[in-house]
């Protein structure tokens, strides 16, 4: 069985890792290519976009493979409406392997925005020293909110912003790491995006800790009318239940 993995997630990596150990499977993890210096999955690597739903088609037309895994980041969704479009016109089995949320505990002070625009615009009802950790796509969104700001992205925005500083760097963040740049700098509002995951959830646990309030993104809905799991493994038993099914 083969299978295309689209990546650029620690869930995949960790996915490619696990289906290298099941026998007669074999895995193709695609990478947009955005980030620098990524970090790569075990096994074959493919980098660089498809051209849309159309050109992912054509990709698998041409590359046949027995199944398509979605797990790219929880906001990449053109490319998760894509791989939905591109297998629904080939005929090729899709599962989305998506992270669950992160959920408010006890002592935090959220307040919710559905894009970053709505975000930019709540900002400075909030705070005045703004950490903004939602990478560098969608940084404009807040050069005019009117707020100190300190931007954390893996690699620098083009061009880079003027409006704010910029730390480079990439995850997981320990949590006392995350406290001394909220002190440091004096932040007293924090902005994320819904991505959920451990890698980068130290920075709500900071903020929870120094009770400072976090406009959080909402993720955006996956599309209907496709199968979704939250795990590597029921990832990996959907694999091996479709490795079974009789189009293998």
């Amino acid at each position: 069985m083969k299978v295309l993995l689209l990546g650029g997630t620690g869930e995949a990596r960790e996915l490619a890792a696990a289906l290298a150990g099941v026998p007669r499977v074999e895995v193709v993890s695609s990478l947009a290519g955005r980030t620098s210096d990524a970090r790569l999955p075990v096994g074959e690597v493919r980098v660089g976009g498809f051209g849309g739903a159309s050109g992912l088609a054509g990709w698998l037309r041409e590359h046949p493979v027995d199944a398509v895994i979605d797990a790219t980041h929880p906001f990449a969704a053109t490319m998760t409406a894509n791989a939905l479009a591109a297998t629904r016109e080939v005929g090729t089995p899709l599962v989305v392997l998506r992270r669950p949320g992160w959920t408010p505990a006890p002592g935090d002070n959220w307040h919710w925005a559905d894009s970053t625009s709505a975000a930019a615009t709540l900002l400075p009802q909030i705070g005045t020293r703004a950490f903004l950790t939602i990478g560098r796509q969608g940084l404009d969104a807040f050069a005019n909110a009117g707020l100190w700001m300190l931007a954390r992205c893996v690699d620098p925005p083009d061009p880079r912003p003027t409006w704010c500083e910029l730390i480079l760097a990439r995850g997981p963040f320990a949590l006392a790491d995350e406290q001394a740049i909220l002190r440091e700098h004096r932040i007293d509002v924090l902005v994320t995006k819904d991505s959920g995951g451990p890698a980068t959830a130290a920075k709500l646990t900071a903020t929870r800790e120094l009770a400072i309030p976090v406009v959080v993104i909402r993720r955006p809905p996956l599309p209907v009318g496709h199968e979704a799991v939250e795990t590597v493994e029921d990832a990996v038993q959907w694999v091996i239940r479709a490795s079974h099914s009789p189009r293998t």
